[in-house]
């Protein structure tokens, strides 16, 4: 799953969750998403361009500037791989009270 790897690894950095958590309010401009961020614009531009190769945002011309925005492609490809494991989960959840029912319906006179 390499297009899954590099989302992951996008996101093991802090500045870049940051950067996308501040996208799930809608597009913005890499000045608006820059605001308040310990980090240099350029430096903001660099990480948005390592979430826009590893599919978690686009970008657009606006005149002079980009503005980017969460891509829900790249979104629903992590969630897809993750949800794996909440499949798995809730059937041994399924499993466990259904184990406990037939233990509990047995154990009544």
């Amino acid at each position: 799953m390499t297009y899954g790897n590099a989302a992951f690894a996008a996101l093991a950095d802090p500045t870049r969750r940051r950067v996308l958590e501040r996208l799930s309010a809608g597009p913005r401009a890499v000045g608006e998403i820059a605001e308040g961020l310990p980090v240099s614009r350029p430096a903001v531009s660099q990480h948005l361009k390592v979430l826009k190769d590893a599919g978690l945002v686009s970008d657009r011309q606006d005149g002079a500037r980009r503005i980017y925005a969460i891509d829900p492609r790249g979104l629903g490809a992590m969630r897809g791989w993750l949800d794996q494991f909440w499949d798995t989960a809730l059937v041994a959840f399924k499993a466990e009270i259904e184990r406990a029912a037939k233990q509990e319906k047995e154990q009544q006179p």
